[in-house]
């Protein structure tokens, strides 16, 4: 899979989205930003659970969005590999799948380190 295409499809729809329904997405911003600050726990550590959460519910883009934002907020290739253990413990043989191209888009999108 293309990582980065795949998310700008996605950026793509969503905005597309916005603009029909602004009033959800903009519930959804919301949302996020008072989930995702900074806390009793860091960015970059409500990030990887998101990852987390993103592998276990089988969701390609919250993966690769969540991925991209852990990094931002100082993710490393071994943090994630970490939360794709987790996961997977959590989620079993689906989350061992989606895991592996957790690794995949962090890869191709950050350069194996």
């Amino acid at each position: 899979m293309d990582w980065k295409k795949r998310l700008d499809d996605t950026s793509a729809a969503l905005n597309t989205f916005r603009k029909a329904r602004p009033e959800t997405g903009k519930g959804f911003t919301t949302l996020h930003h008072a989930a995702m600050g900074e806390g009793s726990m860091t960015v970059r550590e409500k990030e990887l659970v998101a990852l987390g959460i993103g592998i276990a519910q089988q969701c390609e883009d919250c993966i690769g969005f969540h991925l991209q934002a852990a990094v931002r907020a100082g993710a490393t290739r071994e943090d994630v590999a970490d939360t794709i253990s987790v996961a997977v413990m959590m989620g079993g043989g689906p989350s061992y799948m989606y895991g592996a191209r957790a690794l995949q888009a962090y890869d191709q999108l950050f350069g194996e380190s």
